[in-house]
């Protein structure tokens, strides 16, 4: 038996020598792992907000008494969060133990004609056989970077779910909206129920047509069913209108103006489940006992920590800092990777003129946008002051040394720099 940290080291490796499967070799591999799974699945696509769907349908699930286990991506520091049963990460020796046996099946895929399964499919085949164990109520699937080619879109669910829909990832999912929204619509099904948000009119025609043509309902939650939006001290209270509930009352446990959007897909997919366990009652408690890091988390008073990572999710983090109000600066720590569009989310950030003080810094990946880009892009806009670091801890210290008692930290631009924040204030609260 192998040791878990030779297995993370093993998954890690797999890029370096696997070809991605096609969607029949990969079911073709699922099948030999787990046989008919009885759970039902939803599926969750989209560009920004998958996560956060994902954590307030599982909570309202777990609410009412299911059994739920979820997968997604990426992760913030270990890469057990993509698997998960209930709030509970896969542990270590069940990591190892389906770690086993998707290898063994990858070996066995081999004499059928079948790739070495991607890094994400491999992970994927890894949670599906250990749901397959654990034989959930229900099983929360988030796609990857897209939809039609994403391996997860080898199941059948019994529900799909697709978030907002924006500019990321067009290297491999097309340079327009309604190309990258023809891409997420691919995990339709025929006659498979769909809920969406009514955002981008391009986009939802785009998701209207696929699901017309599958026959599948579309539920397409408007504007102006999400309404009294009040945004308190450490929560916001929202009304929704739902087909099923009508009006209902929500609070959630959050400063973060967008994840309203989020919560109402998240109660929408819960109604179109139709499990008796699932009461407006249980709706309104799973929302409020909603967590999920990394989304205007406030990891320490008055320091916020938020994985806006585009376009899209740069201007909502903006709209809800807009709406924070604090008594002393607004401090701003970014980092972003290299193929991200970082050049249009720092225009976005400079021309708010909402940070008082900007500091900047490198990422602890190959992928990090470099100190040169950086400081090029940043120096386009003479309004902002801006201090550049090759290192995160150094950025951090540094913004946390001239912060004053009422002044809020900000920390946002890339998933890669909230998991090395949280990383680091563990360590700093361990030493």
């Amino acid at each position: 038996m192998i040791t878990y940290k030779e297995a993370e080291e093993y998954i890690a490796e797999i890029p370096k020598f696997a070809g991605k499967n096609t969607l029949q070799d990969t079911e073709k591999m699922l099948k030999l792992l787990t046989g008919d799974l009885k759970s039902k699945i939803v599926h969750v696509a989209g560009t920004n907000g998958k996560g956060s769907v994902c954590a307030y349908l599982r909570s309202i699930l777990l609410e009412g008494g299911c059994s739920v286990g979820m997968f997604i991506s990426p992760h913030l520091e270990t890469i057990r969060e993509r698997i998960c049963f209930g709030t509970e990460l896969i542990s270590e020796e069940a990591f190892v133990d389906v770690f086993e046996k998707v290898k063994e099946a990858s070996i066995s895929g081999k004499k059928m004609g079948l790739n070495h399964p991607s890094y994400f499919e491999f992970l994927f085949l890894m949670a599906m056989c250990y749901f397959g164990e654990k034989n959930p109520d229900y099983i929360i699937l988030e796609t990857g970077l897209g939809g039609r080619l994403d391996a997860t879109n080898c199941i059948r669910p019994d529900l799909c779910v697709i978030t907002e829909i924006g500019y990321d990832h067009m290297q491999y999912l097309g340079d327009t909206l309604e190309q990258i929204a023809s891409e997420k619509a691919g995990i339709i099904k025929p006659g498979v129920p769909v809920v969406f948000v009514d955002k981008r009119g391009t986009i939802t025609e785009v998701l209207a047509e696929y699901a017309k043509e599958a026959e599948s309902p579309a539920i397409i939650i408007k504007k102006d069913d999400i309404l009294n939006v009040n945004m308190n001290n450490k929560s916001i209270d929202f009304s929704l209108h739902t087909g099923y509930y009508n009006y209902v009352d929500l609070s959630l446990n959050t400063t973060a103006l967008y994840q309203t959007e989020n919560a109402a897909l998240a109660v929408c997919a819960a109604e179109l489940l139709e499990d008796d366990r699932i009461t407006k009652d249980i709706v309104r408690k799973g929302l409020r006992a909603a967590y999920w890091p990394g989304r205007m988390e406030e990891i320490l008073p008055g320091i916020y920590l938020d994985g806006a990572h585009n376009e899209d999710g740069i201007a909502a983090f903006l709209g809800t800092v807009q709406n924070n109000t604090c008594q002393g600066r607004k401090l701003l720590l970014f980092g972003v990777v290299e193929d991200k569009r970082y050049e249009a989310m720092i225009q976005q950030i400079a021309d708010a003129m909402l940070f008082d003080k900007i500091a900047v810094t490198v990422l602890e990946t190959e992928r990090s946008a470099s100190a040169d880009h950086l400081k090029e892009a940043w120096g386009k806009y003479g309004q902002v002051h801006c201090s550049f670091f090759d290192n995160v801890k150094e950025a951090y210290l540094c913004l946390c040394a001239d912060r004053k008692s009422q002044d809020v930290i900000y920390i946002v631009g890339s998933l890669y720099l909230i998991g090395q924040i949280k990383s680091l204030m563990r360590r700093m609260q361990d030493d």
